[in-house]
């Protein structure tokens, strides 16, 4: 026993949790990483992150259900990234009023434009809810049953929450592979305006070819408000009436800046990692997952820019879809190089092999955990998952024409009397101002084609041979046949199930294919990944008993965490990084401009990041004016706009990216490479001023 604890030993320096490693849940926040904390750096008292009345916790938002933000100042302003705003401000953009390419400032709050479907949510609490639904026989429950249990005691929660505060709903959600879970309260504000926002030529500057690189020299923010009832000072659905919100707490803004090795913390709601997850499901997520990904949006891409490039109205249409797009194109290919240069596979491997030796030894888990039986039902699901990935990334959500095809075949709105089928009918909204044909087609018919090249016959849906037999194998032709004569495309046309026209359309029997199709998979996932699903909460659990003396968190699920370290940067390959950039070095990009179109920007930027001094932005150290910094912060997606604050818990930047060397961190943590990427609040704070001369704000935010 001695000999496997002496190798576990050696052998956790890999994968135990270190000071700048960890999304920890901040209700239970660890005493001994509070202590890290202090040791680093951190100032404030344990009650100043969660439970106290000025905690900073309650400044923090889950900004519309996919980024992070941070409330700045009294009258309710919110602080995220530029890229967590582009679809507002993209949808509030016309040719002749383009606010994506020229950026916007409300001079009053009556200019503050206010945004469908979007909303902040603020935590009020979290609590560990385990005991209670095992009380209920929660561990003998088949999956359905299990959902059943969560679903009665989120309502019971729920109830309990809305007898204090009639806005506040509850969620509950799994941690640590499903082996705990906490409920969370929260309250949610759906009166949500944009303020200012900078245009995107330094929003996103750089575009893809600096994206997930470093150095960066993105100002990558944008400003919202948030709006509520003037009588109870709470949520409201949009009013000219509403007021702007009155926080409990906000984030003091600092102008102080930060040296190397000064403590530096993010607090936000991380989307999802898997550091739990075995080597099986790490081969899986690069070949089945991260490998179609890549490969099919790749494709897709380069159609879409060369459209977006020859028209204006094309581009403003398609920004945002393009940017989320590329997003994890990127992401996924820095994640399958990262997997195979670090070697984390195999480091799985050798850390599965102690514990086996752990089961060995103790008997914990002896006939649950069985690497053998999830090894094959990794094997037998490969195909199926990488055939899935291949049909998600083509047909869903990919243009207009198939998406309309699957919705009219499940999940529409039936309109008509319930009684008489003959009268039930569905419609399209109009929606023609965010998708264009011509790109539209083209993208479809260039992915029918690569699917077939890509996937097993078998996952080939029906009217790939009306393709062949009424079109000559011509993806184009069946394409703008579809777009020509599907009842899908008709502007305003009443679709009924019982007219010969529905039963007979070539593109609602598209939709029907890919339905079918569609559910096949899933039902043949369902059960492998159930399955899996156990034998990966069993390994996750064979962590935590194996290294019950060390402080764990789980794995990011979106509900917010905290991560801690120091600003710093990193070496490769004998090179050192830097931990910050420069006016001068944006200021070189532009000068590169003719030859690299994602460095374009204004004149003015260049002459405002050109001056010979910056005031009371430039670093009173370095004496020059900082743009992005790093930090060893644990980040991933949906930390983006996530408050990046100092000892003092004064914020210092919003974090935007991690950087290309560390792309495998949602499932393996490289202390020496992974950083976390911010834009300086400073710089921030500076094109307010001197691009967006927004005096008010500035005013209001009050940075010291």
């Amino acid at each position: 026993m001695r000999k496997l604890t002496l190798l576990v030993l050696c052998v956790f320096s890999l994968f135990k949790a270190k000071a700048d490693e960890g999304m920890w849940t901040l209700y239970n926040l660890p005493e001994a990483v509070y202590e890290q904390m202090k040791a680093e750096g951190f100032k404030l008292p344990y009650d100043a992150l969660y439970s106290g009345n000025d905690a900073i916790m309650k400044s923090v938002v889950n900004f519309s259900g996919f980024c992070s933000g941070v409330v700045v100042s009294p009258d309710g302003l919110v602080f995220t990234n530029h890229h967590c705003g582009f679809e507002a401000i993209r949808s509030h953009s016309t040719v002749e009023h383009d606010y994506m390419l020229n950026g916007f400032y409300a001079k009053s709050y009556s200019e503050e434009l206010p945004n469908k479907n979007m909303f902040v949510s603020f935590m009020v609490k979290q609590e560990d809810v385990t005991d209670r639904l095992l009380e209920q026989g929660f561990d003998y429950k088949d999956n359905d049953g299990k959902a059943e249990l969560i679903e009665k005691l989120q309502k019971e929660l729920d109830l309990e929450a809305k007898k204090q505060d009639s806005t506040y709903h509850v969620e509950i959600d799994a941690f640590y592979e499903g082996n705990k879970y906490f409920a969370t309260t929260y309250q949610a504000f759906t009166d949500l305006r944009l303020v200012f926002t900078i245009p995107k030529s330094m929003g996103k500057f750089g575009g893809e070819t600096d994206n997930w690189m470093w150095p960066r020299q993105t100002c990558d923010f944008s400003v919202f408000r948030i709006y509520a009832d003037p009588k109870t000072n709470g949520p409201a659905a949009y009013s000219e009436n509403n007021v702007p919100y009155h926080p409990k707490h906000w984030a003091p803004v600092s102008l102080q800046g930060y040296k190397d090795g000064d403590f530096a913390m993010t607090m936000g709601y991380p989307g999802s990692t898997n550091r739990y997850l075995s080597s099986y499901g790490i081969k899986e997520m690069r070949d089945a997952q991260n490998t179609p990904r890549a490969q099919v949006r790749g494709v897709k891409q380069d159609v879409m820019i060369r459209h977006m490039r020859a028209d204006e109205g094309v581009r403003i249409k398609y920004d945002s879809k393009y940017a989320q797009s590329s997003n994890y194109w990127k992401n996924s290919l820095g994640m399958n190089k990262c997997i195979d240069s670090i070697g984390i596979i195999n480091q799985k491997q050798q850390y599965e092999k102690l514990i086996r030796a752990y089961q060995d030894s103790t008997g914990y888990l002896k006939g649950k955990l069985d690497f053998s039986v999830m090894e094959n039902l990794y094997n037998r699901q490969f195909d199926v998952m990488r055939n899935l990935y291949y049909f998600m990334e083509t047909f869903r959500r990919t243009n207009e024409l198939a998406t309309r095809a699957m919705l009219v075949n499940q999940g529409i709105e039936v309109k008509g009397p319930k009684n008489k089928p003959s009268k039930q009918y569905v419609e399209f909204k109009d929606n023609s101002d965010t998708w264009d044909e011509a790109l539209d087609k083209e993208v479809y018919a260039v992915l029918l084609k690569n699917y077939r090249e890509h996937v097993d016959a078998a996952a080939l849906p029906e009217f790939y041979k009306t393709i062949d037999t009424q079109f000559d194998g011509d993806y184009a032709k069946y394409v703008d046949y579809l777009w020509s004569n599907s009842i899908l495309m008709k502007k305003g046309k009443k679709i009924y199930f019982t007219k010969k026209e529905y039963k007979n359309d070539l593109g609602v029997q598209m939709g029907m294919d890919l339905v079918t199709m569609w559910g096949d998979m899933l039902g043949k996932m369902r059960s492998l990944n159930d399955s899996i699903g156990i034998q990966e909460k069993y390994l996750c659990a064979a962590k935590l008993r194996m290294e019950e003396d060390m402080p764990h968190y789980s794995d990011a699920n979106f509900t917010m965490r905290l991560s801690y370290g120091q600003v710093g940067g990193f070496t490769l390959n004998g090179a050192p990084s830097g931990y910050y950039t420069t006016a001068e070095s944006i200021v070189e990009k532009m000068n590169k401009s003719d030859k690299m179109i994602d460095y374009v920007a204004e004149p003015i930027m260049k002459e405002l990041l050109s001056a010979p001094s910056f005031g009371k932005y430039q670093d009173k150290e370095t004496g020059k004016m900082q743009l992005c910094f790093l930090t060893n912060n644990d980040i991933t997606g949906g930390n983006s706009g996530s408050p990046m604050f100092n000892g003092n818990g004064e914020l210092i930047g919003l974090a935007f990216d991690g950087n290309w060397d560390s792309l495998s961190s949602d499932i393996f943590f490289d202390r020496t490479l992974a950083r976390c990427i911010g834009v300086d609040i400073r710089f921030v704070l500076f094109m307010m001023d001197k691009w967006g001369h927004a005096d008010r704000l500035l005013k209001e935010i009050n940075a010291k």
